[in-house]
């Protein structure tokens, strides 16, 4: 990449000059920005009606609209960006996922849904820092392994945090290793969790 082949905006290189190519980034960056607030918000919230499945809303079509626009400028230059496409891909899944499983309501939903949209998060902030990291304050003094862990580090502990704190995934995990300790001794339990989500 050559100098004048590159557009820098705020400390980050682009690698083209192409108003087009240059609108779609801007356009990729602006909702990414939203995803990365909406879904803080999201998380933040108390989980009922109102502020978490709006914001949750807004941060999934987001996510979907990154997901794609990532897509396309991954196709532009494949062989320097297919890493973005994958990441893009899994946390596209990851949130797909968890939003079927709370909206279908499938067995352990909570579990699915905190565990999909936790790492649908994680995958996006990824994405950035790997794509991005090396022109960061402070982040640029990194090794660019730590783009690619920092994240899921970080990220991780606060999902199996939020699976053991929210009071139906909590009740669930109770259930299920109380209905192991008690198969462990040999005494059938018909304990279920999907009886209580």
């Amino acid at each position: 990449m050559t100098p004048e082949e590159t557009t820098v905006v705020l400390g980050i290189p682009i690698p083209s000059r192409s108003p087009i190519f240059l609108s779609a980034v801007a356009l990729h960056v602006l909702v990414g920005l939203v995803c990365v607030v909406t879904g803080a918000i999201a998380m933040l919230s108390p989980k009922r009606r109102g502020r978490h499945p709006t914001f949750g809303t807004i941060y999934y079509w987001g996510l979907v609209f990154v997901f794609v626009s990532a897509t396309g400028l991954s196709a532009v230059r494949w062989a320097e960006d297919y890493h973005l496409f994958i990441l893009g891909l899994l946390a596209f899944i990851a949130a797909s996922l968890g939003r079927a499983a709370r909206r279908r309501r499938w067995r352990g939903w909570v579990r699915l849904h905190i565990t999909g949209m936790g790492l649908s998060y994680i995958l996006l902030l990824t994405a950035f820092y790997v794509d991005n990291g090396r022109s960061l304050p402070l982040w640029k003094e990194l090794p660019a392994i730590a783009y690619w862990l920092l994240p899921a580090a970080t990220g991780l502990p606060l999902i199996i945090r939020a699976l053991l704190r929210h009071p139906l995934a909590r009740r669930c995990a109770h259930r299920l290793v109380l209905g192991a300790v008690i198969a462990g001794i040999g005494v059938s339990t018909p304990m279920r969790c999907e009886s209580i989500m």
